[in-house]
Formats: structure tokens, sequence, C-alpha cells
């Protein structure tokens, strides 16, 4: 028998986003409940005229339902495990399941894949989750089951680093910690992602412990780099440090105000046997002062400076600040990869910012490449908010 869920129904005209397949429905935009729901729950979403739009799960915030199928369906081990299995053949398309050379990269992102709110990170066998959903959250032990019958002996552990994520105002308590571990198995926290090492700190790094959304553009850089002097700025781990000494660069420089992130860069270049770095503990915009005509190439890679509409102009002037500094301290001829991460920022605004911090610094720029996050963080077409990182690459006369 149909199990019968709690109906939301919306405002008049508030059914178009989700007849465009957007995932998200907005607080604002619910008329009612038929009945009483916690956070978490399944519900069905209706138009004001009755008709059926689709299911999602619900929670307290300004997202008010995560929709996970615009069909009807039963959400049960065999419905998540389905996603899971595409997800997992999607990145077997990619060449990036069975690959020799790397052997970590983004299993599930969020609405691409259908899970909304819902990240899987893939390390060497070991799954990390983030979930900003509670509905999934709340059976995330059926998606450690789907992942152990879809990678077999490949997977060693599962581990939940959700706390950080989850809405504040939740009902539910939230611990990181590891969900799963296959008996007698040995966690591997080195990963390798293009024959190059890196140590991924999941328990207690950023993320769920490395930035796998700037694969190819690290690779781009070690394009460029050979008998290069190159600075990475906002560091983190050290993984365009690696990449820009591997491929040949005469000498690279990391900053990152954190200590712990230059521990970990220190860490990255020993695994890779790199001699011609030097790290430093120190603010980037203070150390980009008086560094005029030392670089070939300079990596600007900062936190969001953004989350949120209401602080998108300070985030703006904080980007054009910092490029001007790059663009006019950077030698002639200088490459620079510039990015953001903010979503609210999108790419034709990032762009404009760029162009600004040039004028300011009275120099001239062309562009050499537009560049986005990889194939394994692809956004679904119905759901641009998904396309959150836009850089450039360019040169400065």
């Amino acid at each position: 028998m149909k199990e019968q869920y709690i109906k939301a129904i919306l405002n008049s005209g508030k059914e178009h986003s989700l007849l465009r397949f957007h995932p998200w429905v907005f607080s604002g935009a619910i008329k009612k409940m038929t009945g009483e729901v916690e956070e978490g729950d399944v519900v069905e979403v209706y138009s004001s005229q009755n008709q059926f739009l689709g299911m999602g799960h619900c929670q307290i915030g300004s997202i008010a339902v995560r929709m996970f199928s615009f069909k009807e369906v039963v959400p049960d081990f065999e419905f998540w495990k389905s996603k899971l299995q595409a997800a997992y053949n999607f990145r077997t398309q990619l060449n990036l399941t069975n690959n020799t050379a790397t052997n970590c990269y983004r299993l599930c992102f969020g609405e691409g894949d259908g899970l909304p709110g819902f990240i899987i990170d893939y390390y060497n066998g070991t799954a990390v989750f983030q979930s900003h959903s509670i509905g999934l959250h709340l059976i995330k032990h059926e998606f450690v089951k789907a992942l152990q019958e879809i990678y077999g002996a490949r997977l060693n552990a599962v581990y939940d680093k959700s706390e950080e994520k989850m809405p504040k105002q939740a009902s539910v308590e939230v611990a990181n910690g590891y969900l799963w571990k296959r008996e007698n198995a040995t966690i591997e926290n080195i990963a390798l992602e293009n024959n190059h090492q890196f140590y991924v700190d999941w328990e207690g790094g950023q993320k769920t412990g490395f930035f796998l959304d700037q694969r190819e553009n690290r690779e781009l850089l070690g394009h460029y780099s050979k008998d290069k002097v190159v600075l990475n700025t906002f560091c983190y781990t050290g993984g365009f440090s690696v990449y820009a000494a591997k491929a040949g660069a005469t000498e690279v420089h990391s900053t990152d105000i954190s200590k712990k992130a230059i521990e970990l860069t220190d860490k990255n270049i020993e695994l890779n046997n790199i001699k011609n770095h030097t790290s430093f503990a120190i603010d980037t915009f203070e150390f980009l002062k008086n560094r005029e005509n030392t670089y070939d190439i300079i990596v600007l890679d900062p936190p969001a400076f953004a989350k949120h509409q209401n602080v998108k102009h300070n985030a703006i002037m904080g980007y054009k600040r910092l490029n001007y500094e790059a663009i006019k301290q950077i030698k002639p001829g200088g490459l620079l990869f510039t990015f953001s991460c903010s979503q609210v920022v999108d790419k034709n605004t990032f762009n404009s910012t760029v162009m600004a911090a040039a004028i300011e610094a009275g120099r001239t720029v062309r562009v050499l490449h537009h560049l986005s996050q990889p194939a394994d963080h692809a956004p679904s077409i119905f759901h641009p908010e998904g396309e959150y990182l836009k850089g450039l690459v360019v040169q400065v006369e």
C-alpha cells in the first residue's frame, strides 16, 4: 500500500520554478501543510491548483523543501541506491572510479546528482559525507549500505563531516565521526591526484579535507609553470604549489594566514619530494606588498568572501583589492590565476571586478582561459546556483 505523505501546498504562482525542475522550495512559497511535519520528513508538493509537483525533504530555514524527485516514487533503500549508482556510473564515464593516477574525486554533488544538500567525496577508499539536508542526514546509514554494495572491497570507511554544515536551528544532534570502518582495514589518508600525492585530513581539515574542485585548474597551472617563479596564495594544503613545482617551476612560494594550513602544505611538499619551495604563514594582502617583478605566476584562490547577498558588495571590494595588488606586482608578461568560490558573485560580476582592478593598476590584461569546476562537480542546468567556482587566467603586460 502506498504511503501517505503530508502535502505542502504552494501559494498561487509559486509552482513555476518547480515546473522548471529547480530543486528548492522557499518557505515563503508555501501556503500551508496538510498536517504536522517534523524536520526531515518527506512531503509531497502541490500547486495551489492541486497539481502534483514532486517530493522532497522539509526542514526549517529559507529553503523549506529540498526536492529529490519530480515524479511519484517510493523513497526506499533501492531508490536511494539507484541515485548513488547513477552518480557512480557518471564518474566512471569521467574515468575517475578506476583511474590509477587519480583516486580521489567527488562522487555526489548534491543538486547536480539529484540529492539536494548532500555531498560525498571519495579519497582512496574512504567516503566523506557532508550534508546540508536533515532528511538525507537522517537516512545516512542507507547511503553507507549503498556505498558498500557499489564499491565492494574498495571501500574501507565512511566518515560523516556534517556537523559544520547542518542548519544551526536544526533540532537534530550531529557529531562528526566514522559511520563505518571495514574490520582490519588500513585507513589511508594519502590520496593520489594526477600522480601527485596529497595528505587529506577529513577529520580536522576544511570542507572534506581537500579542494577537489580545483583538480583541472591545478593541472593547467602545471602546463604554464616550467622555469617560472610561482606564488600560491591562500594555499591551504598546497595543491597548486605541488603542481607548479612538479611541472618544473624554478621556485614556488606558498602563503596562508593559517599555520595549520602551512603545516599541511609543508607535509604535501615533503610527500612529493619537492626542494624548491618556501612557505609563509602570513596574510596574503600583507605579503603582496612590495613584491614588484618577483613572480611570473600568481595564484589567487581565496575562501568565499561572501556567502550571502547582504555582504556581496563587501566581497566584490575584497576581490578587487586582492586582484589589484597581484596585477600591480606581477612581472610584465606574467600570468594571474584568479578565482572566486562565492556563489553570490556570478561570472560576469567577477570578470568585471578583475577588469576594474586592472584599470586601477594601470596595466593591460588579456584573458587566456575562463575556468570553472570539473565535471565531477557538474551542476544541473536547472540549478544554476550549483555553478559556484569561477576563475580567469590572465596575462598582465
